[in-house]
């Protein structure tokens, strides 16, 4: 069965090896191009993310030089990858052809400029997280203990980002930044967090939370990372299946996804070590769910959403 992952680092990783990895078979890649074709993988999603110690000045430099990346070594080196720059061409995929798009994990980069936000939807950005886990010009994140919510500016990105039919991504946010964003983004998406009554991260969202997102037709894309599916940190197949569980039992199976996280984590879920494991994933769900609902959280929910006119 076809998936889409709202979620993977392979950008960080290719631009921290400067030109030394191949994306199309480097091992070193938990998504690379052979593991995408074995785990089914139709769309995949490629986060633009700069650690917050880099120094500011070289923040939006090191955004472009992961762009680059995304162009040179994803897209231009492998005729397979397709690269997705509007919501239409989600639907228009060839048999053979993995879907490529980028988004941005937090805004740091741009600073307090909104013509650099303007820059990177011009190079493919479709879905912006207004931070990591630290604070920003636009919000606190999720492991900043002051847990403000959103600033005038990063209400303006959002505001942004509605004009532009972009997504605003709640992963990462601090609890009060996640109400901000409810109030004011018209297409809110949590790309990969899990249920907190299950694992009490900060990280994860509570049912309260799950519940808002369902009622305003937001998607949750469960994710893959150990930290944020059990308490000791180890997990099954069956443990990161909890979380759907529990999201469907707030009314959230025509709102469930998969945002993997491969490549932006250092523990793995049995049977679930790589991209090119994810089938173990869903035949897994095929075991406890329809057919119809399995495909749902693999792809048709994702694209019941897009924000297309």
């Amino acid at each position: 069965m076809e998936v889409i992952d709202l979620h993977c680092d392979a950008l960080m990783k290719l631009s921290e090896a400067k030109g030394k990895l191949s994306f199309r078979n480097s091992s070193e890649l938990d998504t690379n191009l052979t593991r995408l074709q074995k785990g089914k993988i139709k769309i995949q999603a490629f986060a633009i993310f700069i650690e917050p110690n880099l120094e500011s000045d070289q923040k939006f430099q090191e955004a472009l030089d992961q762009i680059d990346y995304f162009y040179e070594e994803v897209l231009r080196k492998n005729s397979e990858m397709k690269h997705l720059k509007s919501w239409s061409d989600f639907n228009h995929l060839q048999d053979g052809e993995i879907g490529a798009f980028l988004t941005l994990e937090g805004v740091d980069a741009i600073g307090n400029d909104l013509k650099k936000l303007r820059t990177l939807f011009q190079l493919g950005v479709m879905s912006v997280g207004l931070t990591w886990n630290n604070a920003n010009l636009a919000a606190d994140g999720a492991g900043e203990p002051r847990g403000r919510g959103l600033t005038l500016f990063g209400k303006e990105i959002v505001y942004l980002n509605n004009e532009r039919r972009v997504f605003t991504d709640v992963s990462h946010l601090s609890e009060r930044g996640f109400w901000d964003v409810m109030e004011l983004a018209e297409y809110p998406i949590a790309s990969h967090s899990n249920a907190k009554a299950l694992c009490d991260h900060p990280r994860n969202l509570s049912d309260e939370q799950a519940r808002a997102m369902f009622e305003k037709d937001g998607l949750i894309h469960v994710v893959y990372n150990p930290p944020f599916i059990t308490e000791n940190g180890k997990a099954s197949i069956d443990d990161l299946i909890k979380h759907i569980d529990h999201f469907c039992s707030l009314g959230g199976v025509k709102h469930i996804g998969l945002g993997s996280d491969f490549d932006g984590i250092f523990h793995k879920v049995k049977g679930l070590e790589n991209t090119g494991m994810t089938q173990n994933l869903i035949l897994k769900l095929l075991k406890y769910y329809k057919e119809e609902e399995v495909r749902g959280f693999a792809y048709q929910n994702f694209l019941d959403h897009l924000p297309i006119v």
